[in-house]
């Protein structure tokens, strides 16, 4: 299972997080463990040049792109290589989304629809579409009222 999905700008302020089968008193410690992690490591990492850590029997891959970081945390069959292949669904969708590797500002702007994406991307801690073209088509089916 996906237990999270975090997503953070460049000096550690969570821009989206997702959480599955994670119970809300843990919540607090995976946020502050990913962004201390990402701070440790991510200095001077290249764009989409991914990461890996385990931590409590779960695995944690993680890259930076543009000016936000993200983290995906799995365990069980979500193994570092498949959390790889998640990892890069989400970082080309972002980018598709933005047009190149997002600042900040541009990620923001485009909050709604990366987060239609990232909901058609993991669903319920699965790893659900990693067909681009299919998550564009799904989206521009979701009703304009269903932005969170």
């Amino acid at each position: 299972m996906l237990l999270a999905l975090l997503i953070s700008n460049s000096v550690g302020n969570i821009l989206v997080e997702r959480y599955h089968g994670v119970p809300a008193e843990e919540r607090l410690h995976w946020r502050s463990f990913l962004v201390k992690l990402g701070a440790d490591n991510l200095r001077g990492a290249k764009n989409e040049e991914l990461l890996v850590a385990s931590h409590k029997s779960v695995y944690i891959v993680y890259t930076v792109l543009g000016d936000v970081s993200v983290y995906v945390v799995g365990k069980d069959e979500y193994d570092e290589l498949a959390l790889a292949e998640v990892i890069f669904v989400i970082t080309s969708t972002i980018k598709d989304v933005c047009g190149k590797p997002p600042t900040e500002r541009l990620f923001l702007d485009k909050y709604g629809r990366i987060c239609l994406c990232l909901d058609e991307i993991v669903w319920t801690g699965i790893l659900e579409n990693t067909d681009k073209d299919r998550i564009k088509r799904l989206i521009r089916l979701k009703p304009p009222t269903e932005f969170s």
